[in-house]
């Protein structure tokens, strides 16, 4: 049992603690307070002066897939040779020596959604990983089925229609391939006690959709993008969640009254195409009092995740409040996840992934100065306790 005592707790799921312990049991979190008893023979670590937070969640990442370093021999983000690819998923390509992974285990990110590319209408499906460093990616695995990729906008059309002149050229087609391998997807279920059903993996990852085992992730940035997957959504009642979303401020409120999750960002990149020129710093804000649930993404690599409390504490500056600017990376984007019973939060019971800070981590001079993944603490940092 470990014991980190003296520190300024932030629980995200009720009230802080100016002073308090946490107690770790194996790889989870046995007990927080203001003086819970310790156990005899608990180890004990002096975190005096210093504040914990819950590890840090991104909720979307091209971690592994895309990999640091490396060209294109460690790119398979995309699978380019059909626009709708279902039955591809990220956990098949995962490097876990990706230099990413370590790093933004470093900078205090302990979970990260991996998601296949955006080049295709439906580009295959979504892992949730713990980023404490292991050789087997399997080992590293929080949740398999987290989503299928489904990309509206800009990228399919010029991926495929531009480049190739092979559909979808327009919006109109990038929407007709999904629906329809939605609707194809319902046939299969509809079809699967059949004598003479034969299974197609594809369709079998969809129709985890059409169950509601996993939700559709959509990449849109365009407001009426945005709006086309709610359509979509609507047709065959499914879960959703928007990713990207740089207009969602647009459709804020239709956001709301759907209670339709936004994972946003990345906020700090530049206009580099033309559905991102009407980019804000203020979308936090925006959606914030609209009351849309959302949460933020570095879309790693476009920007490194390892900065995750920056791009939140930036935030701050454009009128997010600062208590809203840390639980969108990590109560609120557990819950979007649909983790939030074990990861998030500071409580009894949950996973013990937690990181100490040198100080406020929404600061741009804020370090992690211990990261905890499932109760352990990697030997570098065990090296740096010992010193």
């Amino acid at each position: 049992m470990i014991a980190l005592t003296g520190g300024k707790i932030l629980t995200m799921c009720g009230k802080n603690l100016d002073y308090g312990t946490i107690l770790v049991r194996n790889n989870k979190i046995w007990a927080v307070g203001r003086n819970p008893d310790i156990p005899p023979g608990c180890r004990v670590i002096d975190v005096t002066g210093k504040i914990i937070t819950p590890g840090l969640i991104d909720a979307h990442t091209h971690l592994g897939v895309e990999s640091e370093g490396m060209g294109w021999a460690g790119t398979d983000v995309n699978e380019r040779s059909e626009p709708i690819t279902p039955g591809m998923h990220t956990l098949d390509a995962i490097n876990p020596a990706d230099l990413g992974l370590l790093e933004a285990y470093q900078g205090g990110v302990t979970t990260v959604m991996v998601a296949p590319g955006s080049a295709n209408p439906i580009g295959g499906q979504c892992v949730i990983l713990k980023t404490a460093p292991k050789p087997i990616v399997e080992q590293m695995l929080l949740q398999r089925y987290a989503g299928l990729k489904i990309a509206f906008g800009e990228n399919p059309k010029r991926v495929y229609g531009a480049d190739r002149q092979k559909m979808p050229v327009s919006r109109m087609a990038t929407a007709a391939l999904i629906r329809e391998a939605l609707w194809k997807a319902r046939h299969h279920l509809a079809k699967q006690d059949d004598k003479d059903f034969n299974y197609d993996l594809g369709l079998e990852a969809i129709a985890k959709v059409l169950r509601k085992e996993m939700p559709l992730r959509a990449h849109a940035h365009r407001a009426d993008d945005i709006v086309s997957a709610i359509r979509i959504a609507r047709e065959f009642d499914v879960d959703l969640i928007i990713e990207h979303g740089t207009e969602a401020y647009l459709v804020a409120d239709m956001l709301a009254a759907e209670k339709i999750p936004v994972v946003l960002g990345p906020t700090l990149s530049t206009r580099s195409k033309l559905e991102l020129k009407d980019k804000t710093m203020e979308t936090p804000a925006l959606l914030y009092r609209h009351g849309v649930p959302f949460a933020m993404m570095s879309d790693h690599p476009v920007t490194p995740s390892c900065f995750l409390s920056v791009y939140a504490g930036l935030a701050t500056r454009y009128g997010l409040p600062v208590h809203q600017a840390l639980k969108m990376v990590t109560c609120d984007a557990a819950r979007i996840l649909g983790l939030d019973d074990r990861i998030g939060s500071l409580a009894p019971g949950m996973d013990a992934d937690l990181v100490v800070w040198s100080e406020d981590p929404l600061m741009l001079s804020a370090r992690p100065e211990i990261v905890m993944v499932d109760g352990r603490i990697d030997f570098l940092q065990e090296k740096a306790l010992a010193e």
